[in-house]
């Protein structure tokens, strides 16, 4: 039986996270826990490949990993406005190069232990809280610790009012002329033909004036299957923004589920979840990251000085409230949601709307921005969230596909 002051269940952005911060030599006063961190071995629970993106101003403590940024910001409304701002830099990491890097560090820190084996149980109790493993070779691993902190999703999700999926496919290109402005971020391109049941976009976010990655994504209750991702993304790249000759030196896939389930932070006495496991993905907008960041800091200062480390919530309720209203209108067909959006952007100014969708905006801001949106549709929603029963939905991440070489498209 190992013995830990803290176990990490998961080596993804959260539990890796919030390793890192926990056993920081420089990060918030108090004693340095002992840390394990279990993560299964390479398979089908690993997590594919993604990015991870997010905005702040200026400098930022991550900027190491950050393998692009943008300091300009555009959406495109579906008649081709578009609106324009800067203030804040998005930010691009790699899944890729983060977990490793992250992996490594902690790998040479003497207060923390990697173990590679497949959760089997997590037990709580009065004094202390037990994970249960196994390891690739069939033996079992224990860890006794005053505090766990689990990252895994929960199967099914939670009973909610409503569920909608983020799907997206995304291809890296690379083209044989000039086609994009490596400094400029395009969040949103609502020029994509709509689905009948909820709303799409394209995201464009160039690395050089021809490489880029270009990203198709829906709100929809449901994913696409591999032709229909190929047909979307081959319309946008060929008509909707012509690109010319390019290739396609690698892929990005995944499926967020954007509900108004609700995630509980505490499992047990000792038992937390944490990342999107404890609520961290934003309901209306599935960005998750910075989220992450924030809590892993949260919950680092407060086990450090030696308080209850109980996760805060990732999001303030009255956010909670109106992504609730706002997914239930679009489910419900009552807002058009590419002009929501597009009408969010240009009636507001563009650090207005970052602070909303980051969590970060005050009560008179988000006051501001509804009086911009459609009151009607959404006071409808908005009145019949209480009295909407809640259902359960099993929601299942669609596996990545690999980085492949270079494939020559026209």
């Amino acid at each position: 039986m190992r013995e830990a002051d803290v176990v990490v269940v998961g080596a993804g952005a959260a539990g890796l996270s919030l390793a890192r911060r926990l056993t920081d030599p420089a990060g918030p006063g108090g004693p340095v826990p002992r840390v394990v961190v279990v993560e299964p071995p390479p398979g089908p629970l690993s997590s594919p490949p993604r990015t991870w993106c997010f905005w702040e101003r200026g400098p930022g403590p991550l900027d190491a990993h950050v393998c692009a940024h943008w300091d300009r910001l555009r959406v495109r409304g579906a008649d081709g406005d578009r609106f324009e701002g800067d203030g804040y830099r998005y930010k691009m990491i790699r899944s890729a190069d983060f977990l490793p890097a992250v992996t490594a560090e902690l790998a040479g820190n003497g207060r923390v232990e990697l173990v590679t084996a497949s959760v089997t149980g997590v037990a709580d109790g009065p004094g202390a809280a037990r994970v249960d493993a196994v390891d690739a070779a069939g033996r079992t691993v224990s860890v006794r610790a005053r505090w766990v902190f689990d990252s895994r999703p929960p199967r099914p999700l939670p009973p909610a009012r409503t569920t909608l999926l983020q799907h997206f496919r995304g291809w890296f290109v690379r083209t044989e002329a000039d086609r994009f402005e490596p400094g400029v971020a395009e969040l949103m391109d609502f020029r994509t033909p709509q689905p009948r049941h909820g709303l799409s976009f394209a995201y464009v976010l160039p690395l050089t004036a021809r490489q880029a990655l270009v990203e198709y994504t829906e709100f929809s209750p449901r994913p696409l299957d591999d032709a229909g991702y190929r047909a979307a993304l081959e319309h946008y790249t060929g008509r909707v923004r012509p690109l010319g000759a390019f290739a396609v030196t690698g892929t990005e896939q995944g499926v967020i589920p954007m509900t108004d389930a609700r995630f509980p932070r505490q499992r047990g006495r000792r038992v937390f979840a944490i990342g999107a496991a404890g609520g961290a993905t934003r309901p209306a907008t599935g960005y998750t990251f910075a989220a992450v960041q924030r809590q892993a800091g949260a919950v680092a200062a407060a086990c450090r000085a030696g308080r209850r480390p109980l996760p805060p919530p990732p999001h303030a309720r009255r956010h909670l409230v109106m992504d609730a209203a706002w997914l239930r209108a679009l489910d419900r067909g009552r807002i058009d949601g590419a002009e929501f959006f597009a009408r969010l952007f240009r009636d507001n100014p563009l650090p207005r709307v970052l602070d909303f969708l980051d969590g970060r905006s005050t009560a008179l801001g988000d006051l501001a921005l509804g009086l911009r949106c459609p009151v009607g549709p959404m006071a409808r929603s908005l009145a019949e969230l209480p009295v909407l029963p809640r259902r359960a939905r099993d929601v299942r991440p669609t596996p990545s596909p690999e980085r492949r070489p270079d494939a020559p498209l026209s």
